[in-house]
């Protein structure tokens, strides 16, 4: 029961939906008077379909420049590559069609654009670094971006509703964390049809990433009831639209399903609900470990479940009940789910061993979240005793789990 808290609300305009992405951004650009909209997009819908094309054709002379070498985990290389080539393009306006990496990158390109930062080391000072009684904070901080994004994912993973970027240090293989609420998009354009696109794995494991989004929500000591009431939808209409999407990949109002469902997921995340374990610790399994982003749930969040049970088994039941598993514990009906989506659900699959989790665990305890999950990761011991639970059968050894 949420008996007090507070409830913030996002910095973004709206959310445009049953419009083709092409026209959805052309009015967006007319609504906000953007003269030099500048693409960030994804390389394989750029180089492989017609749909880049059609949205430049659309937009004419407001048609700017583009960018199409952001690479799978944004990187601060990467950022202020895309930062110096937009601010040379004299873009007032950032638009995403991609997958999380592209978001995040255009995230963090509004700001260091906003402060001139053409070198990696022109970010240092900025991340959201944890802190002893804090959720996090940051030696410096960033001015307010004066050119603001809008965005069209192509996946599920839902990182375009948060004011949060993620970006991989790669000096030190760290995936850091860099905030403004103004990094928010002011708007997301949701297009089922050019997600036809994106591959079946990907589109369904980002589906799951989005789940991460609500479930953590849910299980947050500073969740609402309203961040409750609206993830709870959201998982819901995920599983209902990820098995539909299984079973025909070709089915629009599936992906439009989906596309709902990561929308609703996000709403903790999006009005600034701490996240937990699974961010924590995803976050070094994608920065640290390579790991891609959408296959991070599968592999965590079931562990992560089963860690946490015992501080949230309320919220469990609610989770179990949306992801069509009343009567199963949360952890069961999430890997009943990723066994209809046919993805996998132990670390070695994705290339984690056991002799990794104590390398995982001293950065993961350094995280922001590892204090907010509602069992508190303190020590990088604590980071591997989760790691070394059992999908199937709780909690063991390593060398038991085979995982």
């Amino acid at each position: 029961m949420r008996n007090n808290g507070v409830q913030n609300f996002p910095t973004m305009d709206r959310v445009v939906f049953g419009k083709p992405a092409s026209e959805a951004l052309l009015e967006e650009a007319e609504r906000v008077g953007a003269r030099r909209v500048f693409l960030v997009v994804s390389h394989t819908l750029n180089t492989t379909t017609d749909e880049i094309e059609a949205v430049r054709r659309k937009l004419g002379e407001r048609f700017a420049g583009d960018f199409d070498r952001v690479p799978q985990h944004t990187t601060r290389t990467n950022a202020v590559a895309l930062a110096k080539a937009a601010a040379d393009a004299g873009a007032d306006l950032l638009v995403a069609i991609g997958g999380g990496s592209v978001v995040d990158a255009v995230k963090i390109a509004a700001v260091c654009m906003e402060h001139e930062i053409f070198e990696e080391d022109g970010l240092d000072g900025y991340e959201v670094n944890p802190v002893p009684g804090a959720i996090g904070a940051a030696a410096k901080t960033f001015r307010a971006p004066r050119v603001r994004a809008v965005v069209v994912p192509t996946t599920l993973s839902g990182g375009e509703y948060n004011a949060g970027a993620l970006v991989t240090d790669t000096r030190r293989d760290w995936k850091q964390i860099f905030h403004h609420p103004l990094m928010m998009p002011l708007a997301i354009i949701l297009d089922p049809a050019i997600s036809r696109h994106t591959p079946e794995t990907l589109w369904l494991g980002s589906g799951t990433r989005a789940m991460d989004h609500g479930i953590e929500a849910l299980c947050s000591p500073l969740g609402t009831p309203l961040s409750d009431a609206v993830v709870t939808e959201g998982l819901t209409r995920l599983a209902r639209g990820l098995r539909r999407c299984r079973a025909d990949p070709s089915d629009l109002e599936a992906r439009r399903e989906a596309q709902f469902g990561s929308w609703l997921s996000a709403f903790g995340l999006q009005t600034r609900v701490p996240m937990g374990a699974s961010h924590a610790i995803g976050h070094v399994l994608g920065g640290t470990m390579g790991v891609p982003h959408y296959l991070i749930t599968p592999v965590l969040m079931p562990r992560v479940l089963r860690y946490n049970r015992p501080a949230t088994e309320e919220a469990q039941a609610r989770i179990a009940a949306a992801l069509g598993g009343s009567g199963k514990s949360a952890a069961e009906a999430l890997e009943d789910l990723l066994d209809d989506l046919g993805l996998p659900r132990r670390l070695q699959e994705v290339g984690v061993k056991p002799a990794d989790y104590a390398r995982i665990g001293e950065v993961a305890v350094k995280s922001i979240f590892a204090r907010a999950n509602p069992r508190p990761l303190t020590t990088a011991q604590e980071v591997v005793a989760l790691l070394e639970i059992i999908p199937e059968a709780g909690v063991a050894s390593a060398v038991q789990a085979g995982a």
